[in-house]
């Protein structure tokens, strides 16, 4: 069988050679690119993210990334969200009293963490649902963090048509969203290309899931 063929999203802001590389060493053909037709032709695409939230979504407009990501999901075609990648999926970003739109695939805020230390960084344990596809025999592993703003709640979606999502948590100053697992669209805020063999084992998880396409 043919590799998954995975686009990264190359649109100025987050770790993508290693990311890049980390999809390679678990069997994914990589490409990083901002071409519209590779990003929604990919069997996969990645969205990668490092920095405040409106610089990241105003990268990410500059290439089309916000229609590109909307497309694909429309499609049911898989998208996985990484660090403040997987923020802007969120309806908006409040960063120093500054409230920016985000992709609204998902309902709630994303703020500053409330801890005494920001920012949050390091490894931590997650709380995975159960069922999880991504956390699969890993949910007792620990993972590296880098950030200092979360989602702190995630309400429900409230279409009964649709799987509720799959909201794992994690805990720095009080819960925050760790991953989420919604259909086509997954996301970590965690950096899995960073976390050792968790992180190899959650990227294998998610480029086997693209084979059955």
């Amino acid at each position: 069988m043919t590799s998954p063929r995975v686009v990264v999203l190359d649109y100025g802001f987050g770790n993508v050679r290693s990311a890049v590389r980390a999809l390679e060493r678990v069997g994914a053909q990589v490409e990083l690119t901002a071409d519209p037709t590779a990003a929604g032709a990919a069997d996969g695409l990645v969205v990668p993210g490092v920095g405040a939230f409106a610089s990241v979504m105003a990268g990410l407009r500059a290439v089309r990334g916000d229609l590109i990501i909307d497309r694909r999901l429309a499609g049911g075609r898989p998208v996985l969200g990484i660090c403040v990648g997987m923020q802007i999926m969120f309806e908006a970003g409040d960063e120093h009293g500054v409230r920016t739109d985000g992709l609204g695939q998902w309902p709630g805020v994303v703020d500053r963490l409330e801890a005494p230390v920001v920012p949050h960084m390091g490894w931590s344990r997650v709380t995975p649902p159960a069922g999880s596809v991504l956390f699969d025999g890993i949910e007792d592993e620990r993972f590296y963090f880098v950030h200092s703003y979360a989602a702190r709640t995630f309400a429900a979606l409230g279409d009964a048509r649709f799987a509720p999502p799959a909201v794992t948590w994690s805990d720095h100053g009080g819960p925050f969203v760790a991953a989420v697992e919604n259909g086509p669209l997954c996301a970590t805020q965690f950096h899995p290309e960073k976390s050792g063999d968790a992180g190899a084992h959650l990227l294998t998880s998610w480029v086997t899931s693209l084979k059955g396409l």
